[in-house]
């Protein structure tokens, strides 16, 4: 269950366009169960001009851009105008679109930026009426990341081919009812593309904040020099120096509520890199803790998390106990830390949990949530398989313990490329296509639940040469 706002992810900087199948070929059910995925792809994003932008554009007879990438800033209203997207029939005409989209990432009317990554997510039901393959790689040229998530009988080597590389990270074939089973992964994998290239600021408190910024030095090649300073008193400057090995750095014992000047100056001995600038205010003074949050949940732990932690807290109590029940146990934790594993827990349990900060005045403020333990895990068993003929194998599982989202399956074949299929918690049989005759192939079956990783089963299975039936001879 969920356990409160999904945590904000801030330090990622790029343009993501979806290309959404808004042709006859899908059914309404379809096309707002697509709608959900993506709502629920880009919720923890934070959107603005120096974070995320989306944009979409509707595959149909005439490419349509539903809003430009500069419209929608935030996220509610970013999920609004995915919500109230409607369909608009028509034909398939996905090279059309995709051309409509190769203007729209590099044009400043559609509010594209010059200088950020691009991504390009086309949800497709596997069918289109034009060609695909040189406007998708004019796109690729220009280098946007593609990704593709086919909920129909897609072919494989043509989807394999208009995706970016390697397939098994940008190419997903999926149920539209099970398109959640993918959702993190496909999120995980567009951060690796968005993460932020220039200097940034988090985790501001009202006494710190850590700037971050991309590798641009290593310990051999050079230093960076971090220089900060109020804006109503420059004269104040401080300066410091770390390694060229750092990409992030802490400062500490800040005024509240003020805003600063700083500058990272890379001193590299091989290339010049220019000077890069923020600015950034403390927050004003808060008492702690003001939030509590609860994650990596697991069936015997949970994470303790909480904000903010200032100089003036000596230490944090946890207290926590099973709902219902007057049992508790407590944790003592240091007051420059914020967070603490809370372990030995019954799986599937609901706890309240109390964090108490203790101050040095002797005052005390204190906050609670609720955290829930995870069900036991539980891996596939007796994975099984049948010749079905034709280079085509079916494998087939019982099911796995627990509340199952669903089974991902994987075959790794000796000769051509492997594939990944998901199937929803009901479905403990696939069929494997493709597979070359004599050949020794690998197949894993692996169960998803909704915030742990199941545990797989994998197999080796041969792909016996086709012989001639017993008691009869070819004739020549």
């Amino acid at each position: 269950p969920s356990l409160g706002p999904q945590p904000s992810i801030s330090n990622s900087e790029g343009d993501i366009l979806f290309l959404l199948d808004s042709s006859g070929s899908v059914s309404y059910y379809e096309f707002s169960k697509v709608k959900e995925f993506m709502w629920d792809l880009v919720r923890p994003f934070t959107f603005g001009p120096n974070d995320v932008q989306t944009s979409i554009i509707h595959i149909s007879t005439t490419p349509t851009m539903e809003f430009p990438f500069d419209r929608y800033l935030s996220r509610g209203t970013v999920q609004q105008a995915i919500r109230d997207t409607q369909q608009l029939m028509g034909d398939t005409n996905t090279g059309k679109a995709l051309s409509y989209a190769k203007e729209k990432l590099f044009s400043n009317e559609a509010g594209a930026r010059p200088d950020v990554p691009k991504v390009l997510v086309w949800v497709t039901d596997g069918f289109s009426t034009d060609d695909i393959s040189e406007p998708m790689q004019l796109l690729k040229d220009m280098g946007v990341t593609v990704f593709i998530v086919s909920t129909g009988r897609g072919n494989y080597l043509e989807l394999s081919a208009a995706a970016s590389q390697p397939p098994e990270k940008h190419l997903h074939f999926v149920d539209v009812d099970d398109l959640p089973i993918i959702t993190k992964e496909l999120r995980d994998a567009m951060l690796d593309v968005i993460q932020a290239n220039r200097l940034r600021v988090v985790d501001i408190t009202s006494s710190s904040f850590r700037l971050t910024w991309p590798q641009l030095l290593s310990q051999e090649t050079g230093y960076y020099t971090l220089e900060y300073a109020p804006t109503d008193d420059l004269a104040a400057k401080r300066t410091t120096q770390v390694s060229g090995a750092h990409t992030s750095l802490t400062l500490s014992n800040l005024a509240p509520e003020t805003t600063y000047e700083v500058a990272l100056i890379p001193e590299s001995n091989i290339h010049y890199f220019p000077p890069q600038t923020t600015r950034v205010t403390t927050l004003g003074e808060e008492i702690s803790p003001a939030l509590v949050l609860i994650s990596e949940s697991r069936p015997h732990s949970f994470q303790v998390s909480w904000a903010p932690t200032p100089d003036s807290v000596t230490s944090y109590q946890v207290l926590y106990g099973p709902l219902p029940g007057d049992s508790a146990q407590l944790l003592e934790v240091d007051g420059s830390h914020n967070s603490t594993a809370v372990e030995n827990l019954a799986p599937n349990t609901t706890y309240l949990v109390t964090v108490t900060a203790i101050y040095r005045s002797g005052k005390e403020k204190s906050l609670s949530a609720k955290a829930c333990t995870q069900e036991e895990g539980s891996k596939v068993r007796h994975l099984r398989f049948e010749d079905m003929g034709s280079s085509t194998l079916r494998a087939s599982w019982d099911a796995a313990d627990g509340k199952v989202l669903g089974y991902r399956v994987r075959c790794r074949r000796q000769s051509g490329p492997s594939s990944l299929i998901s199937v929803s918690p009901q479905i403990h049989s696939v069929l494997l296509t493709g597979l070359a005759s004599g050949t020794t192939n690998k197949v894993c079956v692996k169960p998803v639940y909704k915030d742990q990783p199941g545990k797989g089963l994998c197999r080796m299975v041969r792909v016996q040469p086709a012989t001639e039936a017993p008691g009869y001879k070819h004739r020549q």
